[in-house]
């Protein structure tokens, strides 16, 4: 141990950072995270959704702004679909600033060190450590490390430093604050059509006393538009421009979603986490659920090769088949997407709302559908109604026999 500054280093403070540096904490194991920004939880990019599995995990009930139980979604026409139970919280829309600060004080509490506006700027792997180089307030740091953990985002500079692939595709995506939206309280709204969110869709998700109004999608979609058009066209120039007229932006957040597991997330002495590895739903963005999953799933067998020191690329590769079963669902999720809504245009989405508004698939949503886990939903909807199996068998491979 003597030859170690620390078990595990962990670049990025975010909430998967913190979870991770919790989790190997409480191994008993000695952990550091180095966060470039001077504080915990900005800026951020994601639409501030916790789902209630992760929540359990953390426990922060105290960082939510409101419960989110139902939604409604638009058709580029207007057809709406209208779903949730009120009795029953489907996500929760947090304070990203509160989520992460807790989280990672959560990481402290379990003995982690964190140092803020400190940046690693080389690395080293040898065999038996990782030399790292770090950019701190008080000047260039030196440490040794068993092994380096990539948290650090979309643009992660460890994954980007070590060749270690992209993720399979990459969403680009606006989200504003405001106050004044005309919603529905412990609903968020989603909207369609190609002048607004080609390929995928726009939302509004109230956040107490504000609501979050954001469009994604990619470049291969919009052509010359930016993000900033579409949200434009949204709040300006759609059939729902009438819910915007009184809305007053109060912050503004521009970013980008990967999406798609890497093929390696592990390489000798490295592990990528979160949105580093790709680790995100591609139905909605959001990567703290699958990335507290991710952790969850591994961190027993990461904790052994840390304590061992066996942690060669062989070793760390075996960790990759505790992550099959969500690859292989992060697949046949982009499969049912693509079939009901990037690879339709706004006549086929008009066609697919008409099946999803009536009574019965209502009833179905309600009574099997989940934010976190969209492909039983989509199973049963592609074996039970005949129009799904009409509009969408692209996706019937990829969903029934994958």
């Amino acid at each position: 141990m003597d030859e170690f500054d620390y078990d595990a280093i962990i670049v990025g403070a975010g909430p998967i950072g913190g979870y991770l540096a919790r989790k190997l904490s409480e191994e008993e194991l000695s952990v550091l995270i180095l966060e470039e920004h001077s504080e915990i939880g900005r800026p951020f990019q994601c639409a501030g959704l916790v789902n209630p599995k992760a929540m359990a995990s953390v426990g922060l009930l105290d960082t939510v702004l409101t419960p989110i139980w139902g939604a409604r979604i638009y058709s580029p026409e207007g057809t709406l679909v209208e779903i949730g139970q009120k009795d029953k919280v489907r996500t929760w829309s947090v304070c990203r600033k509160l989520f992460d600060e807790a989280v990672v004080i959560q990481s402290v509490k379990s003995g982690a060190d964190i140092w803020l506006s400190s940046k690693p700027i080389n690395l080293k792997i040898e065999e038996n450590k990782v030399e790292i180089e770090i950019s701190t307030p008080d000047g260039i740091k030196n440490l040794t490390t068993k092994v380096i953990c990539g948290a650090d985002g979309a643009h992660s500079w460890v994954r980007r430093t070590l060749k270690m692939g992209r993720p399979k595709e990459t969403m680009i995506g606006m989200q504003i604050e405001v106050t004044g939206y005309n919603g529905k309280s412990g609903k968020l709204d989603m909207y369609t059509g190609s002048d607004i969110s080609p390929g995928f869709f726009a939302w509004v998700i109230p956040s107490g006393e504000t609501a979050r109004v954001g469009v994604w999608s990619q470049t291969k979609y919009i052509g010359e538009k930016s993000c900033e058009d579409l949200l434009n066209e949204l709040m300006r120039n759609s059939r729902w421009a009438h819910k915007f007229k009184d809305c007053k932006e109060v912050g503004r957040f521009v970013g980008s979603v990967p999406s798609g597991i890497l093929k390696n997330t592990t390489s000798t002495r490295v592990a990528l986490f979160g949105d580093a590895a790709g680790i995100c739903k591609p139905t909605t963005g959001g990567g703290i659920g699958p990335g507290f999953a991710h952790i969850d799933l591994i961190v027993d067998d990461f904790a052994n090769l840390i304590r061992d020191n066996r942690l060669d690329a062989i070793n760390l590769s075996k960790m990759e088949k505790s992550i099959d079963k969500m690859r292989k669902s992060q697949s046949r999720a982009r499969a049912l997407r693509d079939a009901f809504l990037t690879h339709s245009n706004d006549n086929d989405l008009e066609e697919i709302f008409k099946v999803w508004a009536k009574p019965d698939v209502i009833e179905m949503i309600n009574e099997v559908g989940e934010i976190e886990n969209p492909i039983p939903l989509g199973t049963k909807m592609l074996k039970e109604i005949p129009e799904f199996r009409k509009l969408a068998g692209r996706a019937i491979k990829a969903v029934l026999w994958s």
